[in-house]
């Protein structure tokens, strides 16, 4: 086996620690898919089988989940702003719509201190992203 890889940068996601399992898995899927978008050199080759057939790409590096209470998301939203960073965002307001449209709608509903955060991705040095985090633990 290979020495593990040390990336300079850290894909991030941080979930609100109330959270039912699928909400979890949900806003973490959704969150990752900002990030894909936005920094889409993070993701690798696709893959093959040894039959040949093609799989989508993925990240190049692992995603790091994390949680915390909601004081520990809005410190985090403040402190990422704060930096310039850009961030992926989910709202509670989001479980109850179906589509982009209405997410999107329901997120410029809100002012950027009143947003009921739980969960954010971002994508940073790493050591932007232990300073934007602080207070988070791993997710269990």
């Amino acid at each position: 086996m290979s020495e593990p890889i040390r990336f300079p940068t850290k894909i991030a996601v941080l979930l609100r620690d109330d959270l039912a399992s699928w909400q979890r898995l949900n806003v973490t899927a959704f969150l990752v898919s900002g990030i894909a978008n936005a920094v889409p050199e993070l993701l690798g080759e696709e893959y093959r089988d040894a039959d040949g057939t093609a799989y989508l790409p993925m990240f190049g590096q692992p995603v790091l989940v994390f949680a915390g209470d909601r004081a520990t998301l809005l410190g985090a939203h403040s402190r990422a702003l704060a930096r310039g960073l850009r961030v992926a965002v989910f709202t509670s307001e989001l479980f109850a719509t179906g589509n982009d449209r209405d997410n999107r709608a329901a997120v410029q509903a809100v002012g950027r201190d009143k947003l009921d955060l739980v969960g954010l991705a971002l994508h940073a040095p790493r050591n932007v992203v232990d300073k934007v985090l602080k207070g988070a633990s791993m997710h269990p």
